[in-house]
């Protein structure tokens, strides 16, 4: 484990934010991060895996951690299912696509999503239907004081609409090493009615599709509305999607009664946030080199010497205009570092 000084963790968030570490190092290894977290010589420590879901707005003054424990292994099977034990540092759309190799189920619908397995319990990741939480069984994670390895249910992660445990009271205390999720190996439950993967399949007469078809509906629809990060520096979805009460849906839809919503079971409503922005004026628009995707309103993006703080304020202004405009207000999904 090399310690480097004055690193800049451009490539390592997918904002491509040039921000600079102090002290970096990498870690492959369980016992290699154990040593890293517990070096007495940096008390400050900065952990990044995949940094997808970040926004970094100033220099980090602390040891950076870099997260790449690799390693995908079946930890036990049935006939009809599959337990995966997934390092944390194995990036989320590989282990997507080494499932679909093993014709495994149950990922396919999150296709594409940037990051790495680990981070995936902290945000509970989610798309088209599916979520993290509906094939996670347990995970470990480092307690970062103790030193000890704790092992964490579903029941205790307490997953939410893009939260976890580990956003609210487990958040800077642990950090996860693995995951176990439960796959199936047959009569996949396919998750197709979305209304985006049921037009893709159509359009390619696909009547009876596999995990394999509804990865590859997701793929492009993904492609055609998302930015790569590779090309463009992007975070994915920077807002959450509010939900609201239905004093406020009904107060809403009375006065946008062509705006889409998705219905919850519990009399909530959940407005889609691209939307939202859509309405506002938003969508394509750019200040210097921060701005919002001409695809996707939810999405903002660097389009090359952005700072953080610039597409902060981008989206401080976003969530003003929305409040103003219809009284809803939106959330950032991404973590803003400060």
């Amino acid at each position: 484990m090399v310690i480097k000084e004055n690193i800049s963790l451009k490539e390592y968030n997918t904002f491509g934010i040039d921000a600079k570490a102090s002290y970096f190092c990498e870690v492959t290894s369980v016992e290699e991060l154990k040593e890293a977290v517990a070096l007495p010589n940096y008390p400050n420590k900065f952990i990044i895996s995949g940094g997808s879901n970040m926004l970094i707005t100033t220099n980090i003054n602390a040891l950076v951690i870099h997260i790449a424990i690799k390693g995908i292994s079946i930890s036990k099977e049935d006939s009809a299912n599959v337990w995966l034990n997934v390092m944390a540092g194995e990036n989320w759309h590989n282990l997507v696509l080494w499932s679909l190799d093993h014709n495994y189920g149950g990922l396919e619908n999150m296709s594409l999503i940037p990051g790495n397995t680990g981070t995936a319990p902290i945000q509970n990741i989610g798309a088209y239907g599916v979520e993290l939480k509906d094939s996670f069984v347990s995970c470990n994670a480092l307690h970062i004081k103790s030193g000890e390895i704790h092992s964490f249910t579903k029941e205790e992660c307490k997953f939410g609409y893009r939260d976890s445990f580990f956003k609210n009271e487990g958040k800077g205390k642990y950090i996860i090493t693995s995951v176990v999720l439960k796959l199936t190996k047959k009569d996949h439950n396919l998750k197709v009615s979305y209304g985006a993967i049921k037009t893709e399949l159509q359009k390619n007469n696909i009547t009876k599709p596999t995990i394999k078809d509804v990865s590859d509906a997701v793929i492009a629809i993904r492609k055609s509305k998302l930015p790569n990060p590779a090309e463009i520096g992007n975070s994915g979805s920077f807002f959450k999607n509010p939900i609201v009460d239905k004093l406020i849906f009904d107060n809403f839809s009375q006065n946008n009664p062509d705006a889409p919503f998705y219905a919850l079971p519990d009399n909530t409503y959940k407005i889609p946030a691209g939307w939202l922005i859509e309405q506002c004026g938003f969508k394509g628009k750019r200040y210097g080199d921060a701005g919002v995707h001409k695809n996707q309103a939810l999405v903002l993006v660097n389009y090359g010497n952005a700072t953080g703080n610039e597409i902060l304020e981008l989206s401080k202004k976003i969530q003003n205009s929305v409040l103003e405009k219809f009284n809803i207000q939106i959330e950032a999904e991404v973590n803003i570092i400060k």
